[in-house]
């Protein structure tokens, strides 16, 4: 099965004159399913729709290459926010985009849905246009924006799109698809889940809904407006889940923003055929001279088994995005596509990952969850491990060894996030010297965070006496079987709740350990997510209660710095942050210390000592008493 088409050419040599969707997308082309529009754009395919693909659009002549889609337009900014993908936490310019031939920045705008969906305006008029992908997702209602400092209008209000798709998007892209094919108008499809779609208001028909405070309170900067964000940013959490959630409306001025239910999970067996689609596994062949795709080199030879996290941290969008609720393949699926890959030319054995939002969960939370939904007040992971949770590894262990035992794979590794706390729930211990033994190389990326229980709260994480027990079974099974192999802790600076004396206790934490991470992450305020609502607002959405928050680009500066103390050119500020919280104790030479005196100490003990030898030597030269 070829690559769709990106060209003029490349269409006519697949036999369409005139394609039904054309999708514009803010990422290289890369037929993979770990790229969304991979995915959306082989489900419509194999329902009988052409579809066309202008990737990376910069000049009218590329948004109107293929010319109107007979049925619509759909826009995404590709596999990241475009503002995360162009911006670091501390709102410098990036220097790369791997989602980008050559790896280059810069060649998607800022806010890509907004710029391609009023484009496609300018150009084309009224024509259908549905917008999706993470961008449009996370910012489907009113929500506090980083990069303006500002508290921005739903997405699809900004952009002026018909529709705004969010979470995971094969069933309703097939129901938008077949429903314009019949003739229905884009602007009359208000009905479908994982939608949403704006009205005026004297258009609106009250109806069953959770009503969040309008965009012009949300937005007023005053401390009762952040107050109604925080309402605002609990009611979108509470119903975003397929078994109970409800109908969510948010007024925007004379229009109402109306978001339907989400869409049901996919079901295994519905899971299984997206993942049979007749993926290239790779990106399109023109920008090869280009230096091809960075982002392929990750996932080329990993493989995906579910979806949805029910741990939720609260800094991260995939329980906004996918849910929280599980999906999983089904082993012959996952067995099927560990076979395409062991026969690509240029495999060498090594499967790099079989994971996930969350690599080691299988299964729904609960049994309860499957006709109650997840629970609305509370986490399933965190602070403490609900005692309804079913924890099982036995069905990914058998995974993991059928998929070993096939011919030309040498090993099979896990990368993405292992849920330790889950992990070390389970009595059978199994899977953890599994683990141990087959699927670690040389390094385990697991991520405690943080080691402040206060801060490990606002950020919905367990508490780190967790990840103590998993670190010390983990080197003792390690050690057992003879191996050297290390576990890598991410860690974050910043997070909402974390003072400069938490900074401080994360850096102790880390001397203790031994550790010098060479790379930290700053906390990085995303649209959609709880940490982010704290962010802005002070407060925690769920309790109300206020929450500090570092703001100054100086104490953020320094809880970063703590986090790598041992470096010269950071001593500046872990000096100021030490003497800030008055623990001015771990400056020194003692085995506690962060950093040694500086030259100003060493200079006034230095001035001090000649002083007391000159005492010794004048009582030295007293008379002696008879």
């Amino acid at each position: 099965m070829p690559f769709l088409p990106i060209s003029v050419k490349e269409m006519n040599d697949m036999g369409i004159d005139h394609p039904d969707f054309v999708i514009i997308t803010g990422d290289a082309y890369v037929d993979h399913p770990s790229f969304g529009t991979a995915i959306i754009s082989r489900v419509l395919e194999k329902n009988g729709f052409s579809v066309c693909i202008i990737s990376q659009p910069t000049s009218d002549k590329d948004f109107m290459r293929f010319g109107k889609p007979r049925l619509a337009f759909l826009v995404n900014s590709g596999n990241i926010d475009s503002m995360v993908a162009h911006y670091t936490a501390a709102k410098k310019k990036r220097s790369d985009d791997a989602y980008t031939p050559g790896g280059l920045a810069g060649k998607r705008p800022d806010r890509a849905v907004i710029v391609y969906t009023k484009t496609l305006r300018r150009l084309f008029g009224d024509v259908p246009i549905a917008i999706g992908g993470i961008e449009a997702s996370l910012r489907r209602f009113a929500h506090y924006d980083y990069w303006d400092d500002a508290v921005r209008p739903s997405v699809l209000i900004d952009s002026t799109a018909d529709l705004l798709m969010y979470g995971m998007g094969e069933k309703h892209i097939v129901e938008i698809a077949n429903r314009l094919k019949n003739g229905e108008d884009i602007k009359s499809l208000h009905d479908i889940l994982g939608t949403c779609y704006a009205v005026n208001v004297n258009d609106y028909i009250p109806e069953s809904a959770k009503e969040c405070p309008s965009f012009e309170q949300v937005s007023e900067p005053s401390e009762k407006g952040k107050r109604q964000y925080a309402i605002s940013c609990r009611i979108q959490q509470e119903q975003h889940d397929s078994v109970r959630g409800k109908r969510v409306i948010q007024r925007h001025g004379d229009l109402i923003v109306i978001q339907n239910p989400p869409t049901p999970k996919l079901t295994q067996a519905e899971m299984d055929e997206v993942y049979a689609l007749p993926f290239m596994r790779d990106y399109h062949p023109s920008y090869k001279a280009l230096g091809g795709v960075p982002g392929i080199e990750e996932v080329k030879f990993s493989i995906i088994h579910n979806r949805g996290c029910y741990g939720a941290c609260n800094f991260c969008a995939i329980a906004y995005h996918q849910g929280r609720e599980i999906t999983s393949r089904s082993h012959e699926s996952v067995l099927n596509e560990a076979k395409i890959i062991s026969e690509m030319k240029d495999f060498k054995g090594y499967i790099h990952d079989v994971g996930g939002p969350t690599a080691n969960f299988r299964f729904p939370s609960c049994k309860k969850q499957e006709t109650a939904g997840l629970c609305p007040d509370k986490k399933c992971l965190a602070p403490n491990i609900c005692p309804s949770v079913t924890v099982d590894h036995s069905d990914y262990s058998e995974l993991l060894k059928k998929i070993r035992a096939l011919p030309k794979i040498k090993k099979v590794f896990i990368r993405s996030g292992i849920r330790f706390d889950y992990l070390i729930a389970d009595k059978d211990e199994e899977f953890f010297d599994e683990l141990v033994k087959h699927h670690i190389s040389g390094q385990l990326k697991v991520a405690p965070e943080h080691c402040s229980n206060d801060v490990l709260r606002r950020m919905g994480k367990p508490k780190i006496e967790v990840y103590e027990k998993f670190k010390k079974k983990f080197y003792e099974k390690t050690e057992k079987i003879g191996k050297k192999q290390y576990l890598v802790p991410y860690l974050m600076s910043s997070h909402p709740g974390s003072t400069v004396k938490d900074a401080i206790e994360l850096a102790l934490f880390l001397k203790k350990e031994g550790l010098h991470p060479e790379q930290v992450q700053d906390f990085y305020p995303t649209p959609g997510t709880v940490s982010t609502c704290m962010f802005y607002t002070g407060l925690d959405p769920f309790s109300m209660e206020k929450v500090y928050v570092p703001k100054t680009a100086q104490e953020k500066a320094q809880q970063r710095a703590l986090l790598q103390y041992y470096r010269k050119e950071n001593r500046k500020l872990v000096l100021d942050a030490l003497k800030k919280a008055g623990r001015t104790d771990l400056i020194g030479n003692g085995k506690n210390c962060l950093i040694p005196p500086d030259r100003q100490t060493l200079e006034n003990k230095a001035d001090k000592k000649p002083q007391k030898k000159k005492k010794t030597i004048r009582n030295i030269h007293k008379p002696k008493r008879k």
